[in-house]
This record gives structure tokens, sequence and C-alpha cells, in this order.
């Protein structure tokens, strides 16, 4: 199978790879987040071509990102998965490439040493695990998974529908019943993987959600996870997803980030960013845009 070569950006010596899984419907938008009205999204004219079409719909992608730093290949987030029992229409039964891209982008499954995951949501931890004889067993067996502690405990401890129910039993217990699920404190300044890669607490839309801070040389990189969602919150931070845990917190969070890095030059990384899902935050108005960078 052909695979085209993944995006990549450059952050001091380091590469990030950009790893495809799938375009989200249409109707994500909507779902997902339904204060971003079609007419709010069309006085934005910066959302289109990139990020919104012309009738107001946004374009919302599924992807990983991949970095080699300190002598470590890492992945952070693993998406959807493929032949997972979903309740959402557009994340059941998946068949993308999204391993073949992987492996194209030079990070074969075995060769993986850490991934990093933003949150525990079900789209961004199904390649934890694939099918194989019958079993979901962890596609990437020499990893060390971190997670914040604080998001570990706050699922053990959650009344979880039947869905969230299948999606731990085939996409986390797997992992953590091979001893390879590492839950780590994520103190308010933040916690060092590695030098060069950072945990910053980012709670709200999940209590222990983090985003991912690259750092080399001079440069900085920010991987958001679902603390920011779609570029149009970088001109209304108040507009929330409609699974946030605590709205009120991810708004304050999403302020504070776009904040701390509006006319840095850090470069930003959208998790569910459609292409071409990087660009820095520059004061728009009374709040903020993202200035693509390709």
């Amino acid at each position: 199978m052909s695979t085209s070569p993944a995006a990549s950006w450059t952050v001091g010596d380091v590469t990030v790879h950009r790893i495809d899984e799938v375009l989200l419907p249409p109707a994500t938008g909507p779902w997902l987040l339904p204060d971003a009205t079609p007419d709010l999204i069309d006085r934005q004219d910066w959302l289109r071509p990139d990020f919104a079409d012309p009738n107001g719909i946004l374009h919302i992608d599924s992807h990983s990102f991949a970095l080699t730093v300190g002598g470590l290949r890492v992945l952070v987030d693993t998406g959807i998965g493929n032949g997972k029992t979903r309740a959402n229409p557009a994340w059941h039964d998946l068949r993308t490439d999204y391993l073949e891209r992987l492996s194209a982008a030079g990070f074969a499954p075995e060769t993986v040493d850490l991934v990093i995951h933003t949150h525990l949501h079900t789209d961004h931890v199904g390649w934890n695990t694939r099918e194989m004889d019958g079993e979901w067993v962890p596609t990437f067996p020499n990893a060390r998974h971190v997670a914040s502690r604080a998001e570990r405990d706050f699922w053990a401890g959650h009344d979880m529908d039947e869905p969230r129910r299948q999606m731990f039993r085939d996409s986390v217990i797997p992992v953590e019943e091979a001893g390879l699920l590492d839950t780590i404190d994520v103190p308010a300044g933040g916690a060092e993987i590695v030098p060069g890669l950072r945990l910053i607490p980012t709670p709200g839309h999940t209590p222990g959600h983090v985003a991912v801070q690259v750092t080399s040389r001079s440069a900085t990189a920010l991987i958001t996870g679902d603390c920011i969602h779609h570029p149009v919150q970088f001109a209304h931070p108040a507009i929330g997803s409609c699974v946030d845990i605590d709205p009120e917190q991810a708004e304050v969070t999403r302020r504070k980030l776009l904040a701390s890095l509006a006319g840095t030059g850090a470069l930003v990384l959208g998790t569910h960013f459609a292409p071409p899902t990087a660009g820095h935050v520059i004061p728009h108005g009374d709040a903020y845009r993202l200035s693509p960078t390709p």
C-alpha cells in the first residue's frame, strides 16, 4: 500500500510528523462544538478555506504526532483505531492505513519507545491495541505509555456508560495488563518526561488532560490534545466542546494557554486541526487567530 509522505515541521533539532488517520465527517463540527454556528464561523474569514468551508462547516481531523526527542521515538495520541465497536458512526469499525503511514514516516510500531496520551478519550487511545487472533493486543509492545495520574484516577472512579467501558476494555486495559501504562503526577508547572519533552496540565476537557510541549534549542512547539479542538476557538475561547467534563475550567485553560502563546513564535500543533494543522497564535480583535505554517 503506497502512502503519501507525512507532513512534518521542524522544531529546533526535532522533526514532528503528522500521522494521518481520517478526516471526520461534516456533522462532527455541529455536534462537537455546537456554539460554533455558521454565522459566527462566517465572520472569521481567516478560517477559510483550510479550517472551514464556504457554508460554515468546520473541517475536523484525526491524526497523531510522531517525533524523536532525547533518543526516544515518541507518539502523541493514537487516534481511533481499526475494527473497533463504537457508538459514534464516524469512529465505528474503521479500516484506515494509519499503521502504514506511521511506518512510512519511520516509526514502525515495534520501534516506538514512548506513547503519550493527552487524555483517555476514545479517539485518542484507539491504536493502543490491534486485533490478533480475536484478542486486543498492544500495538506498541516496546513502548512506555504515559497518561496523567489525575486522568486515569478520574475514569477509575467514573460511572462510565457502556460505550466508554467498551473503549477501556479494548484500548486501555490490555495496555495496563501488559504492564505498559505509566501514570504520572503532572504538577502546575508541568512534568518533564525527557529533556525537551514536557507535559503541561490543561484541565477542563477532562480532569487530567495534558498538552505536550516540545523544546529544542530556542524553538518551542505545543501539541494541543483537546484543550483546543479547532482554530475557531482562538477567536472565540468561550466556545467549548459538548464532551467537556468541566466547561468553565476548559474555557479558563484555553484563555490562559492562548495568552501564553500569542506572539511568542511557539508553534501550535492541533490534534484535530485539519491541514495545514500548525501555526502561530496571533492577536486578532479582542482574541486571537491562527496564522498557519505550511
